[in-house]
């Protein structure tokens, strides 16, 4: 792992010494496993316990999984939340090639650190391959076709290697090498042969799409021409996952990897990843040998450490698995808007946030969005406001305001988008619900 670079944080970031964490059984022991306890180490191990301030963004990422990347704020709220790193840190960081966004596990895009680039783009590599073979049956798209288009491409980009080519000048400079799909390519999502030549090229290491801007959370992309080795297997990702993510049954591995059971199962034996022993909550989890012990021996910590995060944070998204950082009293609270604005929804019932989301311990303790018309957050806690979440809502709300300018959820959210979500977030806590 790199060496912490030294950069400058932002003023806001700094907080109260967190409580550290206590010991308390013998190594060897069976760990005493409860869902308290599960959510405090998965958090622990998430870095959301204020210790590692400073670190810089590949340290993060490294330690802690790969950061699910959508075009919006996620990536720059969870290495705040994390190591307090101001967003000119981690656009520094993208622009030296420490991190890079890049399509790894099922094809989705996720900021990545330099160590994993190989095996990000060997896991993902299956997706684009699909895409083509889908091409290929429904729309008459060769594959020879599209490998023509890849050295078009390679050619236009290499003849200016240092200037980033948007899709729009990438069509000019290939001319007649791409080709409209028409109207049965535009019913699938794909108007001519340049995405699927793009993407395959991506997993090959031989391009990498660039922010023209140089930020994650703005959606506009040029490409660049790369020469990065693709190298790493499902054992690879299992021993990186499980480090991240564990305790963690097959089923949350499989939603993150996309593999197959078969494919996991092999996985996770050849790394050696073991049954969790323990009590019922820690039931089919299984984990990395190694941190059996520190996992015995781990306590929850005592004072509360809140933190403010996207609601596709790693960690929930690691597993995909919301009821497991939600109390039962909070999974029948009504949600302050469901998808389309509709209200009536419980929050236990949802495979997702519709908001961004407030920890401690590991423990979901309130939604939250940013009003950006009113450069404020609107939060709805589930537990009596006390000066520390105060401030944390405080330090991330600067955050926001003076380094990024809004908090979007995603490529598409949008202030209007979102405005019936922060009216039911300011009635909810207005009325202590």
């Amino acid at each position: 792992m790199a060496k912490a670079n030294g950069t400058p944080r932002h003023p806001e970031a700094a907080s109260p010494a967190p409580p550290r964490v206590t010991h308390g059984a013998a190594p060897g022991a069976a760990p005493d496993v409860t869902p308290e306890k599960l959510r405090a180490w998965w958090a622990h191990r998430q870095w959301l316990d204020g210790v590692h301030r400073g670190a810089s963004p590949a340290e993060v990422l490294a330690a802690t999984g790969w950061a699910r990347s959508v075009g919006g704020a996620a990536p720059y709220l969870g290495l705040f939340a994390r190591a307090g790193l101001d967003r000119q840190a981690v656009d520094a960081a993208i622009a030296g090639l420490a991190v890079h966004e890049l399509p790894a596990a099922r094809g989705c895009t996720y900021v990545v650190p330099a160590t994993d680039f190989s095996l990000a783009l060997a896991v993902g590599a299956a997706a684009p391959a699909g895409e083509l073979a889908s091409a290929e049956k429904h729309l008459g798209v060769g594959r020879d076709e599209v490998e023509q288009l890849c050295l078009a491409i390679g050619r236009a980009l290499a003849a200016a290697p240092d200037t980033p080519q948007d899709p729009a000048a990438l069509r000019v400079a290939v001319g007649g090498a791409v080709r409209s799909l028409g109207e049965a390519g535009k019913k699938r999502g794909l108007s001519t042969t340049l995405p699927l030549a793009l993407a395959l090229m991506q997993s090959r290491g031989q391009i990498r799409r660039v922010p023209t801007n140089g930020r994650l959370d703005q959606q506009r992309y040029g490409y660049l021409g790369w020469d990065q080795p693709v190298a790493g297997d499902a054992v690879d990702l299992a021993r990186r996952y499980f480090a991240w993510a564990g305790p963690a049954n097959l089923g949350h591995f499989r939603w993150f990897s996309g593999f197959t059971a078969a494919t996991a199962r092999r996985a996770v034996a050849e790394a050696g990843i073991v049954p969790l022993p323990g009590g019922p909550a820690g039931a089919g989890l299984l984990m990395l040998p190694e941190l059996i012990d520190e996992f015995a021996e781990f306590t929850v910590p005592a004072e509360p450490y809140y933190t403010l995060l996207a609601g596709i944070d790693g960690i929930h998204l690691l597993h995909r698995d919301l009821p497991r950082l939600v109390d039962p009293a909070d999974a029948v609270r009504q949600l302050p808007s469901g998808r389309g604005g509709k209200a009536g929804r419980s929050f236990g019932g949802e495979a997702d946030p519709q908001t961004h989301i407030v920890l401690d311990r590991g423990r979901i303790v309130g939604l939250w969005e940013y009003d950006a018309e009113r450069a404020e957050i609107v939060h709805q806690p589930f537990v009596p406001p006390d000066a520390e979440l105060r401030a944390a809502v405080a330090r991330t709300e600067a955050f926001v305001r003076d380094r990024l300018g809004d908090a979007r959820g995603f490529g598409l959210d949008s202030p209007r988008s979102r405005a019936p979500k922060i009216a039911a977030l300011r009635a909810a806590a207005a009325s202590g619900s």
